[in-house]
């Protein structure tokens, strides 16, 4: 099931009033649905829960789950727990009712041993979730300190990331769905649901789960019904490698053999075209085996990862076990004993890798003309170039080969790409994708990229990736500043832009000017305020960058000594920019000055 295939908005019947939301903005967030509170012999037990009243909501929420999935809307689950060294656990939760003086029941407190596990501590068997309610691969999973789901958690980031406005809320200790929420003591979660709707709706809105089955069932179809079969006669293919229709394919039973046996094919057929696209072909008989794999691994259909099938390829400076890393210059390749995070991320999700892709080399220029394997062309025209510096990305999935395709970004070289073969080239914000396991071009600067068909698959791809990685020296362990968004009323679809100035944009072909302005018309189009912005900022960052002393890092990031050696084995154009760089004899002050302008 496709989100677009949903209405704009839905309404049910609910308290206080009738409740109105849009389906592509909305989520459900499963509260807390862990064997601890539920099963006997769990932190809740223990505690003095009556078990009957949380029991009664495994199965009405089980239902609502397979409601969201049919319909392709996001699932959120939270689970409560401690670190095991409980320094995430303030001392009030661990005394306050053993300590009472009348205390007959309460022996064991969070951290103690229990008999599935101790008692809330994250990892234990008794902290996961009950079996029928286990996510589905890919659905976000936010491990939570405290009874609040958005204190000290990545929760608003995550439902920002994905565009969700709108929540639909179940589990225990919560409420929402009536049916779908319980609490130890009913008294408690009557009162709980009362106050929610009190005062016109103040908090929120309860509702049961038959209007919100009957509101979203009708938009629903076949083997997409809650609970329904997939059909067994595997659906013909058109061809299409967007994420969204290869996964509604694949949930009808299309095989992902099929899919890799197509795409070897026109592999083979594009090389004639252009073969400068690869570095590295996956072996078609590996990518066969692969694709075999993950039908024996997901047997059930209607419970794939978001990537599942889906074909991909990478930039020949992203690390994979066992297959020569180049960064397009033979002297320097190595073959890595660890896979990049980013990599593992989306294979972990399902995805098929097809190859490694040609690059500027060293990840350095924006043209794609500097390698000696090569010179991809871009796919409207051979004798246009594909930019850089990840060119075979941009190519391979512009020329249908791949879904999307990992890269690496340092000042455009995802974006460039992508723009000259018609795709979409996304840079996340830096840090918040691991870039453990890729050869640097500036690592200070550098963040790995993702080229895809379109929007959408950009962002399926980059909610596969992102996370924090302790092992990424530049990653963020906190998530960005977060402004707030406002999703109804009169701002709801009102946004502020800004563009760079006319001098700025006047080195741009007439063409590209004529498109930029039909898209700044877009965006007044659909609510956009364009307002005035400082452009020197933006300016004297980029003139940081090739002007300064930051192009020293580039040299940092070879063997002390191995330019001087292998002077011959560079490409002209990259052999004279170091060699200028060089000569510049940049001094440290230079370079701290310059690092103090950046962060201005």
């Amino acid at each position: 099931m496709s989100l677009k295939s949903l209405p704009e908005t839905v309404t049910i019947d609910a308290k206080p009033y009738a409740y109105s939301f849009p389906p592509r903005h909305t989520a459900l967030l499963v509260i807390d649905m862990q064997r601890d509170f539920l099963l006997p012999d769990g932190f809740g037990q223990i505690q003095g829960g009556d078990l009957t009243a949380v029991q009664a909501s495994i199965e009405p929420t089980r239902q609502l789950l397979d409601l969201f999935r049919s319909a392709g809307m996001h699932v959120f689950h939270t689970r409560e727990g401690h670190l095991p060294d409980l320094s995430d656990c303030p001392s009030s939760k661990l005394v306050r009712q053993a300590a009472c003086p009348e205390n007959k029941q309460h022996g064991l407190v969070i951290g103690d041993r229990g008999k599935m596990g101790r008692l809330l501590v994250r990892g234990e068997y008794g902290h996961d979730f009950v079996d029928e309610l286990q996510p589905l691969p890919g659905e976000v999973v936010i491990d939570k300190p405290g009874k609040g789901a958005f204190w000290n958690t990545r929760l608003v980031e995550k439902l920002k990331a994905r565009g969700i406005t709108h929540l639909v809320v179940s589990g225990v200790t919560t409420g929402g769905i009536t049916e779908a929420t319980a609490g130890y003591n009913p008294a408690f979660k009557t009162s709980s649901l009362d106050m929610i709707h009190w005062s016109q709706g103040l908090f929120g809105f309860v509702s049961h789960l038959q209007p919100l089955t009957d509101a979203l069932s009708p938009h629903l179809s076949g083997s997409e019904t809650p609970g329904g079969t997939p059909p067994q006669t595997p659906p013909l293919w058109d061809g299409n490698l967007d994420i969204s229709a290869l996964a509604s394919a694949y949930r009808s039973g299309l095989s992902p053999v099929v899919v890799a046996d197509a795409l070897y094919k026109a592999i083979e057929a594009y090389a004639e075209i252009d073969p400068a696209v690869w570095i590295h072909l996956a072996p078609k008989d590996a990518v066969l085996a692969a694709a075999e794999g993950l039908i024996a691994k997901f047997p059930d259909r209607r419970k794939l990862p978001p990537l599942y099938g889906v074909p991909f390829s990478v930039k020949d400076s992203i690390d994979i076990v066992g297959v020569p890393t180049t960064t397009a210059c033979p002297p320097l390749a190595y073959i890595p004993t660890k896979s990049a995070a980013v990599y593992q991320k989306v294979i972990e999700q399902g995805a098929l890798f097809f190859g490694k892709t040609n690059l500027d080399q060293l990840a350095t220029g924006l043209t794609g003309c500097r390698s000696p394997y090569g010179i991809p062309r871009s796919v409207y025209n051979k004798n246009y170039i594909s930019g850089g510096s990840s060119s075979g990305n941009a190519v391979s999935v512009g020329a249908g080969l791949v879904s999307f395709s990992l890269a690496t970004d340092t000042a455009g070289s995802g974006r460039v790409p992508a723009a000259f073969n018609g795709v979409v080239g996304y840079k996340p914000t830096r840090g918040t994708v691991s870039f453990q396991g890729v050869t640097p071009a500036c690592l200070s600067l550098d963040c790995c990229s993702f080229i895809a068909r379109n929007v959408g698959d950009a962002r399926k791809v980059w909610e596969a990736c992102e996370g924090y990685d302790a092992n990424d020296r530049y990653a963020k362990s906190t998530p960005p500043t977060l402004r707030h968004v406002n999703s109804l009323g009169p701002q709801a679809k009102s946004f502020n832009f800004g563009i760079p100035p006319p001098e700025a944009l006047a080195v741009c072909a007439p063409v590209y000017r004529s498109m930029f302005n039909d898209a700044v018309n877009t965006l007044q189009s659909i609510g956009g305020n364009l307002i005035h912005v400082d452009w020197s900022p933006f300016e004297k960052a980029g003139k940081l960058l090739y002007d300064g002393t930051f192009v020293s890092e580039r040299l940092a990031s070879l063997p002390d000594g191995w330019m001087e050696s292998n002077k011959d084995h560079l490409h002209p154009v990259i052999r004279k920019l170091f060699e200028e760089v060089v000569s510049r004899n940049s001094t440290a002050v230079q370079a701290y000055r310059d690092l103090q302008a950046k962060s201005l």
